[in-house]
């Protein structure tokens, strides 16, 4: 019989899934793809700065007429905004979550076995944090532009090199972007496995995607920053 809730009522299927391993893991997942997708449009968005400021800027300019005119300016970005706040934290609770239920369950004897999983899985937690603090480090540096020591409102591109021009706005960056790529490898993988995706015959197809993939997003982000620091883009 079902557990009933605190108002007498038995749980909902989505509370009830919610609450088993199989549905954090398929929360995780299916949030894990949205924010795949946003990081490969931002990826593709970011790599115009190649192509002068007039070019980034008004890309830029032009997300905030997406919609119009259903929508108000600028109304597009926040919808966005919102929609991947919402899969940060239900990617985050979910994964803690998880995690919890794992340690709980590990017996003590394990940590004595032999370690079988990547480097990438060994991290995976480590980088979920780093994650965590750099998403609020780069709105402080390039949406509010509280931390940004040069902001310009409305210039995009000034922006980006105002902040990776100083040794520590590159460096954040870098390495986040490094801990990104491990994160994409490994929760490309997870994802497709909890998703019923991955078997036999797709293993190496799938491996290979998800190196492919980590690889093109942790070029195409650390492009930029390292084109700033040697003067490519300035």
């Amino acid at each position: 019989m079902a557990l009933a809730t605190r108002t007498g009522r038995p749980p909902s299927t989505l509370t009830t899934l919610w609450r088993s391993t199989v549905g954090k893991k398929a929360a995780m997942a299916v949030s894990g793809l949205v924010l795949l997708g946003y990081l490969v449009l931002h990826m593709l968005g970011n790599l115009k700065v190649f192509f002068g400021p007039d070019d980034l800027n008004g890309y830029a300019a032009w997300l905030r007429t997406l919609g119009q005119p259903l929508l108000h300016h600028g109304w597009f970005l926040w919808i966005a905004r919102l929609v991947l706040l919402a899969a940060v934290l239900v990617h985050g609770l979910a994964a803690y979550q998880l995690s919890r239920r794992d340690l709980a369950a590990r017996p003590q004897g394990y940590v004595h076995r032999r370690r079988r999983a990547s480097y990438a899985t060994r991290t995976m937690r480590w980088g979920g944090v780093i994650l965590g603090l750099f998403i609020v480090w780069h709105i402080l540096d390039l949406t509010t532009l509280t931390v940004n020591p040069r902001a310009e409102e409305g210039h995009p591109y000034q922006n980006i090199v105002a902040s990776f021009s100083t040794w520590y706005g590159g460096g954040i960056y870098l390495v986040a972007m490094l801990a990104l790529g491990l994160h994409v490898r490994h929760g490309f993988w997870s994802a497709a496995q909890s998703l019923g995706i991955n078997n036999a015959r797709r293993h190496r197809a799938l491996k290979a995607a998800a190196d492919l993939l980590a690889l093109v997003l942790t070029a195409g982000f650390v492009s930029v920053p390292l084109a700033v620091l040697t003067g490519v883009v300035r």
